[in-house]
């Protein structure tokens, strides 16, 4: 998977890559939605906080952490379609290193 953040999104399947955002890994997760000047919390927490690359390092996945940034866009149910396909991701990726 290219471009995979520390919480298992995707940036090249979002609309805002490459326009409003330039990707989490490459702005150090100070991203357009964190509050300015600060890394979005899963990021400040897995890599600031822990020294993770990724949250699949973790044993709490998914946290508390994710569960207070819902998009308050998003309805509940997708919501956790969104954390169960970033969990999947970061699976994939844990897996990929393993072989």
């Amino acid at each position: 998977m290219k471009n995979l953040t520390c919480c298992g999104t995707e940036c090249m399947q979002c609309g805002l890559y490459g326009n409003m955002c330039k990707g989490c890994n490459e702005v150090c997760g100070k991203v357009f939605h964190a509050p300015k000047g600060q890394a979005c919390s899963i990021y400040d927490c897995a890599v600031g906080k822990h020294g993770y690359k990724s949250c699949a390092e973790c044993n709490d996945l998914p946290c508390d952490v994710w569960r207070a940034t819902k998009d308050p866009s998003m309805t509940e149910e997708e919501f956790e379609e969104n954390i169960k396909g970033r969990v999947g991701n970061l699976n994939c990726l844990m897996r990929g290193k393993e072989n």
